[in-house]
């Protein structure tokens, strides 16, 4: 058995538990259904729980200790799970990474609940007065959003940052940058809020970019916000420039996904000496390449290095399982028109 996200045309996302018999596909079980991010990754986590409780199998590798923990969790109420755990494990987290010296109370509470129970601001409020008797106001959880980001971010950032450099041990010579799109269900603008080119086809609301860069191994460095309306591939200079300042990065590798791989990008980088890893899209090439590359036999593990006009290098590797998945997501999308038309 195995989750499957089903996109209605309602725009909502629906999630159900799937079994494969003799090729044939059946539900076994509709989880619900849901239109944010959370409220899928959410059902989505409960398809997980369901799909172990139907599974006939035991589970294997583990250990006595685990099944006492298991049992004690069994028997404590949610309200009492709710009430005592996120504070003992979040707030110990919390404490030993070293947000502790931010003087906000307010802060602390936020973050450990959004880590428990990832829910609205609205919800949020709801939960801390219920399980942890702490009276707010969603107007002054609004009001403090605004001074987080005005008064406290660079603090909050150089102790998140302070880990990572930790875990390195100082030495990060490669940083990861990409970008997402969050967008309103609104129709009005403002300066930041703005419509755009939308990944999700979503241009009739307004909306913002969020740039995150990570370094090996997916540890958090920073992220910075930039207007809906901006082109995605002006954001990488001038984000690297003001983040590798901030934490004294030096030149790290440079690693991003294709849609920053611009002429302008590439000339920047250069003369600002970065060295840099950008994804690159074949059909964008020129025919002399695209003709290089198809001559070259498609086999599993091989690497064809390439040069370009620009003396930069294209490596081409092939792998069948991302071939199998690009065609069954084409596939797929064939089948969406086709229902959608």
């Amino acid at each position: 058995m195995f989750l499957r996200k089903l996109k209605k045309r309602s725009g909502s996302t629906s999630v159900q538990i799937i079994s494969k018999t003799h090729g044939k596909y059946k539900v076994v079980k509709p989880i619900g259904s849901g239109r944010s991010d959370q409220e899928i990754q959410k059902l989505l986590y409960l398809g997980k729980q369901e799909i172990d409780r139907m599974s006939p199998q035991s589970k294997i590798f583990i250990s006595e200790l685990d099944t006492v923990v298991e049992q004690a969790m069994e028997s404590l109420a949610n309200a009492s799970i709710r009430t005592i755990g996120p504070e003992l494990v979040f707030g110990k987290l919390y404490d030993h990474i070293g947000f502790g010296k931010v003087s906000e109370e307010l802060f602390r509470h936020l973050v450990i609940a959004r880590l428990a129970f990832p829910l609205s601001k609205l919800k949020t409020v709801e939960y801390l007065y219920r399980y942890q008797g702490i009276d707010l106001n969603i107007d002054r959880v609004y009001r403090f959003l605004d001074k987080l980001n005005d008064q406290l971010k660079e603090e909050v950032e150089q102790i998140a940052f302070a880990p990572t450099k930790k875990v390195l041990k100082g030495h990060l010579t490669v940083v990861f940058y990409d970008m997402t799109t969050l967008y309103f269900e609104a129709s009005d603008e403002d300066h930041l809020r703005k419509t755009g080119f939308s990944k999700d086809g979503k241009h009739q609301h307004p909306q913002i970019y969020l740039g995150l860069l990570v370094s090996l191994g997916g540890n958090a460095i920073g992220y910075d916000i930039f207007q809906g309306d901006t082109y995605e591939g002006h954001t990488l200079i001038p984000f690297l420039e003001k983040i590798t300042l901030r934490f004294e990065l030096g030149k790290p590798v440079v690693v991003a996904d294709a849609g920053l791989l611009s002429n302008d990008n590439l000339k920047a980088l250069q003369a600002a000496g970065y060295q840099y890893i950008l994804g690159a899209r074949i059909k964008n090439e020129t025919e002399q390449i695209k003709q290089r590359i198809l001559q070259q036999a498609c086999q599993e593990g091989k690497v064809i290095r390439l040069s370009r006009k620009d003396d930069t290098k294209l490596i081409v590797a092939y792998s069948q399982k991302r071939a199998r998945k690009d065609e069954h997501n084409r596939q797929r999308g064939q089948i969406q028109i086709v229902e959608n038309g």
